[in-house]
């Protein structure tokens, strides 16, 4: 329903304010609120049904969030300045710069109308909208100045963070004997290979997550020595550590300042210590799967509720690092940002969250270089509960969770992802969620369940394959090849794969469960295709389509109707080239393959080499 408040309606909520002692008098808001030029109802910006509904129950100002007309396409803007393989910094720095010129210059007029009418509120630039607190007034004003697209809620929403007590409470006897053991290393970490990688001398070095959480505890004995604000003995919160929420009450155990980290619920700190947790010293083992990776932090939620704004803010936070109380438009710096960042969230469309905001800030990140990782969700066990966003979306990968013998959790979240009409398959792995040992706050340990501990498994998955092989650090494509390919295939045939056959890649488990020891493996030994087609001139373009992902590859035909493909990963590939006149192929890789193929001629015919096993010249077949 696209609602416009008429003059009566506009008066008698005028009245009702002014009964209740709204704060705001009828003369001043007339005042203030009055347009040069009222725009027709045809022109003016359209009001989302929550937020119509938010001020009609209300009695005072609300939240909502002024979405801008003009947006920036993050990857048309990386495709169009070619930097698709450039470093994540440079890509970052590109994005950034281009996402706050638009946004200060657009939202201008919008933010001087805001002052002049003393409304509060909050400019972002990851998507280009402001979070304003005003009434419905404010609402009509705003929703008539140019530039405007759509006024939307920004609902708080209350998160299920783990999963609930019912579906867990075989896990009692378990547990308990687990809790004798607490210096023994958590099964997830064992259960992924992550030793084996750490054997290879690869331990997460050189990388830095972002937790999105409820906070962190930053000088809990697991923890301390990972946290980026800590050099030595020098302790340094800018640029490491930011508060969505810095006014909401915060527990005795934390520093008053919100600059200060801060976990006010003990999830934060659970997630953290499972990416990348490190006893060391302290005479325990290793908690976490990448032990030598760097943390910053983010609390975007105030005692498990967060707000579409706060989950924007820590996006642009960790894009941009700046100092609790600076300008996310002017002090931003992207060189500081995350390479990788962890959500344990979800905010339903059902309950007011836009969307087509939160697809844009993944997909903007995305394009610059930073890796989002998330929880499926804890509604299963039926099908298509992989229902909220940012688990939905294409450009997130989404973990869902099993237990210590691989079986797939009660209450993990199934896909395909029905609320946005793409049937698509979700989760895309599943992890170690049930059961999960890591830290607390008050320098303690505990067991928690959900598919929040599987994702923080795959963040730190990720930072011990860009420790092994830096060229992929911010390659995101390409990581998440590497991952579902190299995961541990589980057949399951429950959620609509065709007619219950169990088949792998499923909507339960995705393409099967997280196994980064191969993962490494695979992306140390790509393949190489050189494909030649004969009759083809330069210039067609050549498809090379993963049979198993459905991930396709592009490479143009140079002068001798050759295309090379120089990084691809073992399996088989459908091969095609735009020229309706040549047939496709079907070609199949291995590990540290070179392999040429030439089409088109009576029949195939190859060469394959080995330079990294034999060590000499081509061997024909």
């Amino acid at each position: 329903m696209d609602l416009i408040l008429g003059r009566v309606r506009l008066a008698i909520l005028l009245a009702v304010w002014l009964v209740i002692g709204a704060g705001w008098s009828l003369a001043a808001t007339t005042i203030a609120y009055a347009q040069a030029v009222e725009p027709s109802a045809a022109t003016a910006a359209t009001v989302s049904e929550h937020l119509q509904r938010q001020l009609e129950a209300a009695s005072g100002p609300v939240s909502f969030l002024v979405v801008m007309h003009e947006q920036v396409d993050g990857a048309a803007l990386v495709q169009a300045q070619a930097a698709q393989a450039a470093t994540r910094e440079s890509r970052a720095r590109l994005v950034y710069h281009e996402l706050t010129t638009v946004a200060r210059r657009t939202q201008a007029p919008i933010r001087a109308w805001l002052d002049a009418n003393q409304v509060p509120y909050r400019a972002f630039y990851l998507v280009n909208m402001i979070e304003v607190r005003g009434d419905a007034v404010a609402v009509d004003g705003l929703r008539r100045l140019p530039g405007v697209d759509r006024l939307v809620a920004n609902p708080a929403v209350g998160e299920q963070l783990v999963a609930h007590a019912g579906q867990t409470a075989w896990l009692k006897p378990w547990l308990a004997e687990s809790a004798a053991q607490s210096q023994a290393r958590p099964y997830g970490i064992d259960f992924t290979q992550a030793p084996a990688v750490w054997d290879l001398g690869y331990r997460g070095q050189g990388i830095v997550i972002g937790s999105q959480d409820t906070g962190v505890e930053w000088d809990h004995p697991a923890l301390r020595a990972n946290y980026r604000g800590v050099i030595s003995d020098t302790v340094d919160h800018r640029y490491n550590w930011f508060d969505a929420f810095p006014q909401a009450g915060r527990p005795q155990r934390c520093d008053s300042d919100p600059q200060t980290p801060c976990d006010d619920h003990g999830h934060g700190t659970h997630t953290v210590g499972t990416m990348l947790g490190n006893v060391g010293d302290g005479g325990g083992a290793e908690i976490g799967m990448a032990p030598a990776a760097l943390w910053i932090g983010c609390r975007n939620m105030d005692h498990g509720v967060g707000t579409p704004a706060s989950y924007t803010a820590c996006f642009e936070f960790f894009l941009a690092p700046y100092p609790q109380n600076g300008d996310p438009m002017t002090d931003g710096r992207p060189e500081l940002g995350a390479h990788i960042v962890n959500n344990s969230w979800g905010c339903p469309p059902a309950e007011g969250c836009d969307a087509d905001s939160l697809r844009q800030v993944v997909e903007t990140v995305r394009a610059a270089g930073q890796m989002v990782v998330a929880s499926a969700g804890n509604s299963g066990s039926s099908c298509s509960t992989v229902k909220d966003p940012i688990a939905i979306y294409d450009a997130v990968f989404s973990v869902g969770a099993h237990g210590s013998s691989g079986g797939i959790a009660l209450f993990s979240s199934r896909g395909p992802v029905k609320v946005d009409g793409s049937n698509r398959r979700k989760p895309d792995l599943a992890a170690p969620g049930l059961g999960v040992q890591s830290a607390t706050v008050n320098s303690g340990y505990s067991f928690l369940s959900g598919t929040s501990m599987a994702s923080p498994h795959v963040a730190g998955a990720v930072a011990l394959l860009w420790s092994a092989v830096p060229t992929l650090t911010g390659q995101i494509d390409l990581t998440e090849q590497l991952l579902v390919k190299s995961a541990t295939p589980m057949p399951h045939g429950q959620c609509g794969e065709g007619d219950g056959t169990p088949v792998s890649p499923n909507n339960t488990y995705g393409y099967g469960i997280l196994n980064v020891l191969a993962a490494v493996e695979m992306a140390q030994q790509p393949a190489q295709l050189t494909v030649s087609f004969v009759g083809v001139g330069e210039g067609q373009l050549v498809h090379a389509r993963d049979l198993l992902t459905d991930f396709v590859y592009q490479s143009p035909t140079n002068a001798d109707g050759q295309a090379v493909f120089a990084l691809l990963y073992a399996g088989e590939y459908a091969v095609t080239v735009d020229d309706p006149g040549v047939q496709g192929e079907q070609v199949s890789l291995s590990a540290g393959e070179d392999k040429l193929v030439t089409f088109g001629g009576p029949a195939p015919s190859w060469q394959i080499r080995f330079p990294m096993f034999f060590g000499q010249g081509d061997l024909d077949e």
